[in-house]
């Protein structure tokens, strides 16, 4: 994705790696109201007086503690199942362009997850680095993730920073998307990280669009340390946020073994039993009504005539050296590496991709796979020309993909095959028309076999009105 000058969000970033109206508050709040009390935001109870105001009890701090996880990975389930299992909730943020993706939750997981009283909060469309890409980008991957997730039924007023990036224009953008708060990461003081961090987020996060929470909890995490974790911010009279990724076998540094997070639930579940802390969601800690939702600006296709490729001559870098609103893709069982040649085709430089130890599949360099900045959107039963130079060791195809309204990508089909060539050739080829649905496309010469491929100067014109090659 584009990262770099004016793509890049100014303002610091921080970072440590059918439609329904409104809602009433939680029926926790509903409850507490009818029994005399309201919440505060940590939970805790304070009296009501006539007029409705309510001052702190003199009793100890209530404490909250909430269980997050991020990405909607399918591993995830196993951890529903052990937290039902204890009378437990947690808050899910999901990126809804990757629902049913392999590794990903389906929608009927999302739904088993709401029916079971668990949250379902936004997490951009496709993962997306919102700190890297342009503001309007941002907004379609804040704003259209919680279309989606309020489309298919789910009550949505939390967000999580992928990557745990963020910066003042980024919260800004997530509160016109209409979301309640939105959590960072390792903020919080933990065992293995922070020693200079607080114990706890305060009761009333002075940022609620940047809420602070411990570190993204993985396989260094042992059941001291969460146990730990949980009872400074008990002290502290605070509320804590816990994150977690995959819970599997793996042994992933990002992975948590069903084992210890089912010993970590059945600690948790003793504990909030004193009455002093409380496992809640995050929006039963935040609280406040779910906004209308708020659509992203949708990208036109280019002009009739118009190269619709962003930095077709991959002269401009952006993020990790790679040209900016452009990304190596690759599947199968071989090794792809991506290197620069000067001079280019046309200009300064060109790209080229080396791959070896080939097994199968196949790896291309393509348009970053995003919702409208870099992906060149089009029309439906229309027809495209793509072309780029390259000059090969073997023999290429453009492979084609599309997204559609959700965001999500998908393999659409492949041109015949271009031959090897010495020199700069141009390869040229139109698409089928684009099929119903599909909003954006992205196309890249590839390789599947070993050899050396390099490209440069893409074009892509809708048929009508395309210049002669």
């Amino acid at each position: 994705m584009s990262s770099e000058g004016k793509d890049r969000l100014s303002g610091p970033v921080r970072t440590s790696r059918k439609r329904v109206g409104l809602w009433a508050v939680s029926w926790v709040s509903v409850l507490l109201l009818l029994t005399g009390t309201a919440p505060l935001l940590n939970g805790s109870r304070a009296p009501v007086d006539g007029a409705g105001n309510g001052s702190p009890t003199p009793s100890a701090p209530l404490s909250s503690v909430s269980l997050t996880f991020d990405a909607g990975r399918a591993s995830q389930m196993e951890a529903a199942r052990i937290l039902k299992d204890h009378g437990l909730r947690g808050t899910f943020f999901i990126d809804s362009g990757f629902v049913g993706a392999p590794g990903y939750m389906t929608m009927d997981n999302l739904h088993s997850l709401a029916a079971d009283q668990n949250e379902i909060g936004g997490h951009t469309v496709t993962l997306a680095d919102v700190t890297s890409v342009e503001p309007d980008e941002a907004s379609r991957q804040i704003c259209d993730d919680r279309v989606n997730l309020t489309d298919w039924g789910f009550k949505v007023t939390s967000f999580a920073y992928p990557f745990a990036a963020s910066s003042a224009p980024a919260e800004g953008i997530v509160a016109g998307c209409g979301y309640n708060s939105a959590r960072g990461l390792g903020e919080i003081h933990t065992p293995l990280d922070c020693a200079g961090c607080a114990a706890a987020e305060s009761v009333r996060p002075a940022d609620l669009f940047r809420t602070r929470a411990a570190s993204e909890v993985g396989s260094a995490w042992t059941l001291a340390n969460l146990e730990a974790t949980v009872e400074q911010a008990e002290k502290a009279g605070g509320w804590l946020q816990l994150t977690f990724y995959d819970i599997d076998n793996s042994g992933s540094p990002r992975s948590v073994s069903p084992a210890l997070f089912e010993q970590f639930a059945t600690w948790l579940a003793a504990t909030t039993g004193t009455g002093t802390m409380a496992v809640r969601t995050v929006h039963d800690v935040i609280g406040g009504v779910a906004q209308p939702v708020v659509n992203g600006p949708v990208p036109a296709p280019a002009a009739p005539g118009k190269n619709a490729i962003r930095n077709p001559g991959l002269e401009t870098i952006g993020k990790y050296g790679l040209p900016q609103c452009w990304q190596v893709s690759s599947y199968g069982k071989n090794a792809a590496v991506l290197s620069t040649l000067t001079p280019g085709h046309s200009g300064e430089v060109a790209r080229r991709l080396d791959m070896t130890e080939y097994a199968s599949g196949d790896a291309k360099l393509l348009p970053v796979l995003d919702l409208g900045a870099c992906a060149p959107s089009v029309s439906a039963g229309h027809s495209y020309s793509l072309r780029a130079w390259y000059q090969s060791t073997a023999k290429t195809q453009f492979e084609v993909y599309y997204r559609n309204k959700l965001g999500t990508w998908t393999y659409w089909t492949a041109s015949p095959w271009f031959a090897a060539n010495t020199s700069y050739e141009q390869a040229i080829w139109q698409t089928p028309p684009v099929p119903t649905g599909a909003e954006a496309v992205s196309f890249g010469l590839n390789l599947f076999s070993d050899g050396q491929l390099a490209t440069d100067d893409y074009e892509m014109y809708d048929t009508i009105g395309a210049p002669s090659p």
